[in-house]
């Protein structure tokens, strides 16, 4: 049987991966979307409550094995408007990821608020699968296309959803669906044959507008490639409200070795 989550709890700060989160690259590593969730979910869990998230960085510091993994948070400037924390996750005793998140104090700004009107909701389409991947994070996510997507070159907009809880027996929130997504920019705007490039993410940052609700998130990317090995993949992402915020990656770009 599946499972029926990303992560499975196994003791305090330790879950065990499933296989919802491995990536397109190799069968024994995660992709980034989910340890990007789970490092919001530890950051989340000491800041305050009375704000949000309104940044959060991840930086890839080694390929995240679908293992048993162990994540520490501490918040590194307190504040009484503005926080900086940090999280860490780690892989049989290995650093192999860290987020910062800024948090700042919420206040009421309905009345100059403005953020751009979401991509229309494609009536009538069904979810795709993934044909350059089977099974793990993009089989676990569920697609719908707006306009190019995972089986075409190129800029693409895609609504999505999780298909399994980021924890068992949790209600991701907001922010930990987000960051679930975020990290699909580059590969739904993918411009070179994955069986012949690697166009692997060292970092995600992701600017949080508003509180993203509801299941469905639509992402909005496009793909640079630069002359000298360099990408960068950059995207805006939605609910059905509105803009709630633009993420960008800095991409490696490298040939496949046989």
């Amino acid at each position: 049987m599946p499972a029926e989550s990303f992560y499975e709890v196994v003791g305090s700060g330790r879950v065990r991966s499933t296989e919802h989160t491995v990536g397109p690259w190799a069968p024994t590593d995660q992709h980034a979307g989910p340890p990007s969730a789970l490092l919001v979910r530890a950051i989340e869990g000491v800041l305050p409550a009375g704000g949000r998230v309104s940044r959060v960085t991840v930086d890839l510091l080694g390929a995240v094995p679908v293992a048993e993994l162990s994540v520490t948070a501490q918040v590194l400037r307190p504040g009484r408007s503005v926080q900086l924390a940090t999280a860490e996750l780690t892989a049989g005793g290995s650093l192999v990821a860290r987020a910062t998140a800024w948090w700042h104090r919420a206040s009421d700004t309905t009345a100059v608020a403005a953020a751009a009107e979401p991509p229309p909701w494609p009536d009538g389409a069904t979810p795709e699968p993934v044909t350059w991947s089977e099974g793990g994070y993009l089989a676990a996510m569920e697609w719908v296309p707006v306009a190019g997507g995972f089986n075409q070159p190129g800029p693409a907009t895609l609504w999505a959803r999780m298909r399994y809880p980021l924890v068992a027996g949790e209600e991701p929130t907001g922010l930990q669906r987000l960051l679930t997504l975020a990290d699909s920019g580059n590969g739904a705007s993918w411009r070179l044959d994955p069986a012949r490039w690697l166009f692997v993410n060292t970092e995600l940052t992701v600017h949080v507008l508003g509180q993203p609700t509801g299941e469905w998130l639509c992402l909005d990317a496009s793909t640079e490639i630069g002359v000298d090995g360099t990408g960068l993949a950059a995207s805006s992402i939605f609910d059905r409200s509105g803009r709630v915020a633009r993420g960008a990656q800095a991409l490696l770009i490298r040939p496949r070795t046989s």
